[in-house]
């Protein structure tokens, strides 16, 4: 099982840990930050050296600043600057991995909407709080970048006549409602250096406390209402070192009601956001394949296309590409019905491989009446990179009834009645793949969408 290192570049530390494709972390590591690009960079390549194993294929990192993402250079850089090398070449030529970077900010959003605060939803936006402000935008479920780096949401303005910005515009609400602009409140009200916002938090009746509060959090707001009424996501998160305080400091300024409205949720995965998002980045941009396996009648078809519907993901099932054939050449026998499987079976490989590189595609079929290494192949030869398993069963007299009930209905070609006990007996040896991360579905309960939407990372 293959898996992948995400690398998290802050301008305190750099966090580092190793993902296994089913999503859990297996060894992490965090060190110092540097402000040196060629320093950042070797200690990347340290962070590697002491992560990897033999099934690591790839890394992710998310860098502070400006990202050009298809052109894969780092644009502008804050406390922590990677411009002035190429940091993605010359890391993968460092390792001998492949590389992918992007916008820190864009790869907590990732991680949160993998497995996070913004988990399952399809619009989302993300706020990082830290020494500055980061963003991310998630749209239908992909990240919008623009131009090349959409989501410098810490420049929005807040006060047009604000204090100056390093961007060079003036009241960037990263001028007023980040960490760093934070500590400038706390030193105009004579406040002490070391005052954390829950200490102010915890004043309610202290004016200067609510002074500082008021000036940090309004600014934020104002931005998050602004996002809103632009974007209509179904959420704002809030991460970042400082996020959850942040969301705190938000109940001081509440939304005024208007025509646009959308929860504001504090982030979820603390300082794991970043490497799982980097992690999931870097997965090597093959073709995805989600094998939703199962005798017949084991409500595979069913399940296949409950994941359609709440992803958009393609599905191309056996029978689909089968059925024609039978309706054509009839009557079929049940041995011209298996050439006939055999051969649609080989079609979905061909199919796949038609599909955009970075496209997850739905397979719906009994997998296994073919030899494992005929599917191990066929995902090869289409530029299958990940895969995973959705495995469904049901007890086999279950199994049996549910095909004796559509035989009527079926295309003529497929066995008829006399195959339930052969089916029976099938659905009580039959057994997954095990090749590839599993999720087991009994058909006979209600759907558990929240247990395959974390399965699938949706």
């Amino acid at each position: 099982m293959r898996d992948t290192i995400g690398i998290d570049i802050g301008g305190t530390n750099i966090r580092a840990a190793r993902i296994g494709a089913d999503g859990v972390i297996k060894d992490r590591r965090a060190v110092p930050s540097q402000r040196d690009a060629a320093a950042c960079l070797r200690l990347c390549r340290q962070l590697v050296a002491e992560l990897r194993s033999e099934t690591t294929v790839s890394v992710g990192v998310g860098v502070p600043g400006q990202v050009d993402f298809a052109a894969q250079r780092v644009l502008s850089g804050g406390y922590v600057d990677l411009s002035s090398l190429d940091f993605a070449r010359l890391l993968s030529e460092g390792t001998g991995l492949f590389v992918t970077i992007d916008n820190d900010a864009n790869m907590a959003l990732l991680g949160e909407a993998a497995v996070g605060a913004a988990q399952g939803l399809s619009h989302a936006v993300m706020l990082t709080i830290g020494t500055g402000i980061g963003g991310a935008i998630l749209d239908n479920r992909h990240l919008l970048r623009g131009r090349g780096s959409a989501g410098q949401l810490g420049h929005l303005t807040v006060i047009p006549e604000g204090r100056a910005c390093v961007c060079g515009r003036k009241g960037c609400v990263e001028t007023e409602s980040s960490g760093t602009a934070f500590g400038v409140h706390l030193a105009e009200a004579g406040l002490p250096a070391s005052t954390r916002v829950q200490d102010l938090l915890d004043r309610p009746d202290d004016p200067a406390a609510a002074r500082v509060l008021q000036r940090w959090a309004a600014p934020l707001r104002c931005a998050i209402d602004t996002l809103i009424a632009t974007l209509s996501p179904q959420a704002v998160i809030l991460g970042g070192g400082l996020g959850a305080a942040a969301h705190s400091a938000l109940s001081l300024v509440p939304a005024r009601k208007s025509w646009f409205d959308a929860p504001v949720l504090a982030a979820s995965l603390g300082d794991d956001a970043g490497v799982i998002g980097a992690a999931r980045a870097g997965r090597p941009r093959g073709r995805r394949a989600i094998l939703v396996n199962g005798v017949p009648a084991s409500g595979k078809s069913t399940v296949a296309k409950q994941i359609a519907a709440a992803t958009g993901w393609a599905v191309i099932a056996l029978d689909t590409i089968k059925n024609p054939f039978l309706a054509e050449l009839s009557p079929v026998d049940r041995m011209m019905n298996r050439t006939l499987g055999r051969a649609a079976y080989q079609s979905i490989f061909d199919l796949v491989a038609e599909f955009p590189q970075d496209a997850t595609v739905i397979v719906d079929a009994w997998f296994g009446f073919q030899p494992p290494e005929v599917l191990t192949t066929g995902l090869a030869d289409a530029g299958v990179t990940d895969a995973l398993e959705v495995w469904c069963h049901a007890p086999p007299e279950i199994v049996g009834d549910r095909y004796g009930a559509r035989v009527a209905t079926r295309q003529a070609g497929h066995p008829g009645l006399e195959y339930v006990p052969e089916l029976v007996a099938l659905a009580r040896r039959a057994r997954p793949l095990d090749l590839f991360p599993r999720l087991d579905v009994d058909t006979t309960l209600p759907p558990d969408q929240a247990a395959w939407r974390r399965f699938l990372g949706v």
